[in-house]
């Protein structure tokens, strides 16, 4: 068959009696992601809970992580792992581990869009227990121009609480 990019099934030759046949590869496209190379939501929680600890203690340790997550120690020392690999982290196995600059640099741009998110979904009058859980569901896969735009819709609210009262009254009615 011609080559065309149409056909599924393509005829190639690589010398004079050469004959075989080849499927085109799709292309790989990443998924929506904020940013090309991002972190996936599995590593931002990890970055997420590490910085919560360091914060709290001065370390963290895979143990905490793991029961802060719900995951098993072998899960969170893999992705330890990776961390350091990816210098997010330093880590000395069999001790706690810190954030590196950069890893701090990366968790703080993640407690950042956490908290934003948090702070638009409670003053829409959300209990708090459907916030935590919204939060969870949707930070991961908010574009930075979006959470900009969501942050100053917080900025405003809070500079002008009656806009924010007459937008609740409109939701409550149907």
């Amino acid at each position: 068959m011609i080559r065309d990019g149409r056909s599924l099934l393509q005829k190639e030759s690589s010398g004079p009696h050469a004959l075989w046949y080849s499927y085109p590869m799709p292309v790989k496209r990443s998924k929506n992601r904020a940013t090309a190379g991002a972190l996936s939501d599995s590593t931002e929680d990890h970055l997420e809970r590490i910085a919560d600890f360091v914060e709290r203690k001065g370390y963290a340790r895979v143990t905490d992580v793991a029961e802060e997550l719900g995951l098993t120690t072998s899960t969170v020392s893999n992705m330890v792992r990776r961390l350091a690999t990816r210098g997010l982290l330093s880590y000395q196995r069999y001790r706690g581990f810190n954030l590196t600059p950069e890893g701090r640099a990366v968790a703080a741009r993640i407690k950042e869009r956490h908290q934003a998110l948090t702070e638009l979904l409670g003053l829409l009058g959300l209990e708090e227990k459907t916030v935590a859980a919204e939060v969870e569901d949707i930070e991961h896969h908010l574009r930075p121009q979006t959470l900009a735009i969501l942050e100053k819709l917080v900025g405003f609210w809070k500079s002008h609480p009656e806009q924010l009262q007459l937008f609740r009254q409109f939701s409550r009615t149907k």
